[in-house]
């Protein structure tokens, strides 16, 4: 197993008491269950706000996790130091959603990736070895290599993308976490850059760690798609059994706005208790009870 996570809670201060002591929590990620093999296509859906974006932060910790362990090639880095966390930031990048924002734009392109190799100096010593990884990995997201010099608003926001996950596979990583990596582009970019993707992994051996709103992107990339409401996977299945046979009435709702774009009127509210937990209920297909 590659990442593993188990019983991960995030809770943020939302209202303070007239002392000044914390009254109310946001659940941003409330005891959250999950597994990744080596190789494997994962997303997480679910609407704005349900804790996916926070709990691939947590993942690379960019955020601490109040509790719980995050476990990854066997061994649990939930409490590691900013110095013990070093070899694990080059196995596990993260590529965001906004390609504007994540590339400095003081830096050429060269300057962007070259800081990315500070993770590990020693592999790419001399600038000669540098420039030879970035016109290597330029050449394998379809980008040419004399743009080394030129700076991100030179480019447009596929390009941008292009560059940025690029930069990510600088230190040949084994997992990339793909926040909303396509939804700031239109639809025939997110298709060339899904198709990019899929290339990418079979070249490089990646695992994706998909996070997205858009139901019908994750039915063409993943494998298996978790479902998060409030903090909580309520369920988790393969893709195809997810989207033909949802069971938890959120993943209902949730398939039927973005799919058929028609609204599902709740009979009863969805409730998820303290301790409610995923069961399998046939074939690998958990729901949340």
């Amino acid at each position: 197993m590659l990442l593993e996570l188990k019983n991960i809670k995030k809770y943020f201060p939302a209202r303070k008491d007239f002392f000044g002591g914390t009254k109310e929590y946001v659940r941003a990620v409330d005891r959250v269950d999950l597994q990744l093999r080596a190789g494997e296509n994962l997303s997480i859906v679910g609407e704005s706000g349900c804790g996916k974006t926070t709990l691939a932060r947590l993942i690379v910790k960019l955020y601490p996790a109040d509790s719980g362990e995050i476990i990854f090639e066997g061994q649990d880095i939930t409490r590691f130091s900013f110095a013990q966390m070093k070899p694990f930031r080059s196995r596990v990048q993260m590529v965001f959603q906004d390609p504007y924002s994540s590339l400095d734009p003081r830096f050429t392109i060269f300057s962007v990736f070259q800081e990315a190799m500070h993770l590990e100096q020693g592999r790419y010593p001399s600038v000669d070895e540098q420039k030879k990884r970035m016109e290597e990995l330029l050449e394998a997201v379809q980008l040419p290599a004399d743009i080394l010099g030129r700076y991100p608003h030179e480019f447009s926001g596929g390009e941008r993308q292009r560059i940025a996950i690029a930069r990510a596979l600088i230190m040949n990583p084994q997992l990339l976490i793909l926040d909303e990596a396509v939804s700031s582009l239109d639809v025939l970019v997110q298709e060339q850059i899904i198709q990019l993707l899929l290339d990418l992994q079979k070249r490089y051996q990646l695992t994706y760690l998909f996070i997205s709103h858009n139901l019908r992107v994750v039915r063409r990339i993943s494998a298996r798609v978790a479902v998060m409401y409030k903090g909580k996977i309520v369920e988790l299945a393969a893709t195809g059994k997810v989207f033909k046979n949802p069971q938890h009435p959120y993943t209902k709702e949730l398939l039927a706005a973005a799919l058929d774009y028609r609204p599902v009127k709740r009979t009863t509210e969805i409730v998820l208790g303290e301790n409610s937990q995923l069961v399998d209920t046939g074939g690998g297909h958990f729901v949340i009870q």
